[in-house]
């Protein structure tokens, strides 16, 4: 864990091709703090090394520390007030602002650099009214407990405001334990309970899911793959071609749809038109691919703290199989394969191919080992290399 406090590189594949890669280091801080770089849907910033921004997305997805940083993404939701984030690492590249968004935060593992803003977390939120969802592997709970109960709080009785911890640890056995902390009374855990995991899922809003894999890093690591819902968009030019109006059934027309029911469900249209209600029963297949066409929603997957094992490496490729844009670490060059193997890291190499194997679409790659400090594009190059098909020794 020591060695290892995380960098930042990105390649993109779109159709086999390379498009748009940039890195941002150290010895390039200080020129880039007051620019902004635009590279197709990537938006490069001096605090937030790769904001990828797909563009048929609601999620706006960064690296939330520069090069050789502690590993995390925030993920903001950019027609929502709230954010989520991939592990709890140092925060202090994200302004207050941001942080109070927050509202889940899946964390991979308990070695420092991923759970050391915890307390920042807290410090910021206290006083909100905000519930904040915790999902970890085993041992969290406690970990929870004890950063809490290690402040005194005996002048919250009377807040207006009820910050609230709802943490969940999962165990080897897809038991997942919640309980939750109150700020009204002391942080103290409360509400206890257990439930089963089901399909890997973790139970979050229903706008979104995150499913998990847990992985080993010689401890119980979990991996994350957050999936937006799919889209459906309604098509109001051919609604009018189609004698249809708008109305709320539109709203009844998309549930229908996204729950996949079939092509004779039948739905009933009604509008008004001319001062008058109109109405019109139809059958789902004239509609859905006529004037409701549906759109995939975006898929991020994140991936740290992982030996290259053959079991690591299927868990990884199943959980990020067509994933929009993959986090994932490239801790040592492929020649230090043995290095890596002792210290249960993914080398660049193994990164790029997992990467390749899941079909993803794009690859960001981030928790470089400070061993290659100014030699991270080497470590960009041999996981590009991978990803693209041609792992020839650089």
């Amino acid at each position: 864990m020591a060695e290892f406090s995380g960098a930042a590189a990105f390649c993109r594949k779109q159709n086999n091709n390379p498009v748009g890669r940039r890195k941002i280091d150290r010895h390039q801080d200080a020129r880039l703090k007051k620019r902004t770089f635009t590279t197709g849907s990537i938006d490069i910033h001096s605090n937030a090394p790769w904001c990828i921004r797909p563009m048929s997305s609601r999620f706006h997805s960064q690296l939330i520390n520069d090069p050789f940083g502690d590993p995390g993404v925030y993920i903001d939701f950019m027609f929502g007030k709230r954010a989520i984030l991939f592990d709890l690492g140092e925060l202090s590249n994200l302004s207050s602002r941001k942080l109070l968004r927050v509202r889940d935060i899946f964390i991979s593992h308990r070695h420092m650099d991923h759970f050391y803003g915890f307390d920042r977390l807290l410090r910021i939120s206290l006083g909100s009214h905000h519930t904040l969802r915790l999902f970890g592997p085993e041992g969290l709970v406690d970990a929870v407990a004890h950063r809490l109960q290690a402040y005194t709080w005996n002048l919250v009785d009377n807040y207006e405001t009820d910050l609230t911890f709802v943490v969940a640890e999962l165990g080897g056995d897809s038991d997942l334990r919640t309980v939750e902390f109150h700020c009204r009374k002391g942080f103290r855990p409360q509400d206890e309970r257990i439930a089963k995991l089901e399909r890997d899922k973790l139970p979050t809003d229903e706008s979104f899911c995150v499913r998990t894999a847990i992985l080993d890093h010689g401890i119980p690591c979990l991996a994350f793959a957050l999936e937006e819902q799919a889209h459906v968009n309604i098509w109001k030019n051919r609604l009018k071609e189609m004698g249809l109006g708008v109305g709320p059934w539109l709203t009844e027309l998309k549930e229908v749809i996204l729950r996949g029911e079939g092509d004779d469900t039948l739905i009933q249209a009604e509008w008004r038109e001319g001062g008058r209600d109109q109405k019109r029963t139809l059958r789902l297949d004239e509609l859905r691919g006529q004037a409701a066409i549906v759109t995939p929603g975006v898929k991020i997957a994140y991936v740290v703290d992982a030996g290259g094992t053959p079991d690591n490496i299927a868990k990884i490729t199943a959980l990020a199989e067509g994933a929009t844009l993959l986090y994932i670490e490239a801790a040592f060059l492929h020649k230090d394969e043995a290095l890596a193997r002792d210290r249960n890291h993914l080398t660049a190499r193994q990164a790029g191919e997992i990467a390749r194997a899941a079909g993803v679409q794009r690859l960001a790659t981030l928790h470089y080992s400070s061993r290659y400090e100014g030699r991270g594009e080497d470590l960009e190059r041999e996981a590009q290399a991978a990803f693209q098909g041609d792992d020839r020794e650089s």
